[in-house]
């Protein structure tokens, strides 16, 4: 029997005649007629080729079929009304979600800890998960609710997922302290005679600052290629090569090794990280509560005093 055919108002005439034992009485639950709740009864047993109740006597007892399923009939019924009820309020203090945020290591870095600090008194039962997925799958994830939020760079995707500009930052380079060729600053000329880091998750081609530098005919030496900006960081300390960086990161992280930031030699467009979302949770409370929280980090305040 296929669920298309049967009018699922009948599931309440069983229950009714389940838990009263008696027609009539169903009838007067339902506010319907006798005759109407016997008509049904005569559908059901139909569809099911089975009495479903007979009577004992002045009840109607049921069969050893209705036994059988009107749990399941039970359940499906109070979930079915669930979807006619009234959302829940979402009180960020008592909701123990577990969101799950997509964002890589820069971004992880820079907005994890101010996220997590902001919101573990005002949703002290929340639990966030930093994910790293292909970039490919960002928008079938987002689609699929396994993800809250993705953090990412300006990419392209369908008109079901939204996004919204969560950090614009400038690059920087970053070299050790006391670098013997930045003993006179850091020009064009030494920048493009030095080696470079680069940090990419994938074996070869170039990064966006070498998309932007080859724009304007230059090219860089490339010493190393690694995958997160930690290891990068270490390098540059131990080594003569140097780091172009998005600058919050830099300024965030540079209490962590002997380093010294130092501003670009020439003007590269601003590197933007962006929030996506997908369309169905633009109204959700929950995700509309967490992207405020998210914009209002104000996650580019910080205090940068670069050598000249």
């Amino acid at each position: 029997m296929h669920i298309g055919k049967v009018d699922l108002n009948l599931y309440l005439v069983l229950d009714a005649i389940y838990r009263e034992g008696s027609i009539t009485r169903a009838a007067a639950t339902l506010n319907l007629t006798q005759p109407a709740v016997s008509h049904a009864l005569s559908r059901l047993r139909e569809a099911y080729a089975d009495p479903l109740f007979v009577r004992s006597g002045n009840r109607m007892v049921p069969s050893t079929l209705t036994r059988s399923i009107i749990q399941p009939v039970r359940d499906a019924l109070e979930h079915l009304q669930t979807t006619f009820s009234p959302p829940q309020q979402f009180d960020p203090a008592t909701n123990s979600k577990q969101v799950v945020l997509a964002m890589r290591g820069v971004v992880e870095s820079v907005l994890l800890p101010e996220l997590v600090s902001e919101l573990e008194h005002q949703a002290p039962l929340m639990q966030f998960s930093s994910v790293r997925i292909p970039r490919r799958d960002m928008e079938s994830e987002l689609a699929a609710g396994r993800l809250d939020l993705a953090f990412d760079v300006l990419l392209p995707m369908g008109a079901n997922i939204r996004h919204a500009v969560l950090l614009e930052d400038d690059f920087v380079v970053v070299a050790r302290k006391q670098h013997p060729s930045l003993q006179h600053g850091l020009d064009l000329k030494t920048y493009l005679e030095l080696r470079h880091v680069v940090v990419s998750s994938r074996r070869s081609g170039p990064v966006v600052e070498d998309f932007e530098l080859g724009r304007m005919g230059y090219h860089r030496k490339i010493g190393m290629r690694c995958q997160n900006y930690f290891v990068a960081l270490s390098t540059v300390a131990q080594s003569q090569m140097l780091l172009t960086i998005p600058e919050n990161y830099a300024v965030r992280n540079q209490r962590y090794h002997d380093l010294e930031i130092w501003p670009m030699p020439l003007e590269l467009k601003p590197v933007s990280s962006y929030m996506y979302w997908h369309q169905s949770v633009d109204g959700d409370p929950a995700n509309v509560w967490l992207r405020e929280q998210v914009l209002a980090l104000k996650l580019a305040n910080i205090d940068t005093k670069l050598p000249m």
